[in-house]
């Protein structure tokens, strides 16, 4: 029984290799990613068209965030080298956060600061520049972000990134 589960493994990670859409045809890359959250991400294709993004980093949400998405490539240009791509995703902060919330007549701004876990949904939307024969990947991404814990509220994202396939 050992035996037919490595196999089925082994077959399993060469079926992810044969469809992975990274450079060069690698399924992992890792890197760094600017704005929102600004930190380390990692990319893992699961097929052509889909892939694991993961980051971690500091942003508005907290001092210490991990975000996971989930996303869907789509040859919108009918390219080799640029794709888009959108999908859901979820954040967890850690630490202190805060921001305005409300502007009243007087030029006021109610503010808060949490110190607490924070976790939330998002939905993103990109675009992924592979040069040819290069092991980099360039990516530029916006988004909307809810948060549902501690309480609810909602701000846009923006980043832009970079990722090495070894």
């Amino acid at each position: 029984m050992k035996k037919f589960s490595v196999i089925i493994l082994l077959i399993l990670f060469m079926a992810i290799d044969l469809f992975s859409q990274g450079p060069k045809g690698k399924d992992f890359g890792f890197g760094i990613i600017l704005g929102d959250p600004t930190g380390l991400t990692g990319k893992i294709w699961t097929s052509r068209e889909n892939a694991v993004a993961l980051s971690v980093g500091n942003s508005y949400f907290g001092s210490l965030r991990i975000t996971g998405d989930y996303l869907w490539h789509f040859n919108s240009f009918n390219s080799k080298f640029v794709t888009l791509y959108a999908g859901p995703g979820g954040v967890v902060g850690f630490g202190e956060s805060g921001g305005w919330y409300y502007k009243d007549k007087k030029g006021g701004y109610w503010y808060r600061s949490d110190k607490g876990i924070g976790i939330g949904v998002r939905g993103i939307f990109g675009i992924n520049v592979i040069p040819k024969n290069s092991p980099l990947e360039f990516f530029a991404e916006i988004g909307a972000l809810v948060g549902v814990i501690p309480s609810f509220g909602s701000s846009a994202e923006g980043s832009i990134g970079i990722r090495f396939y070894p």
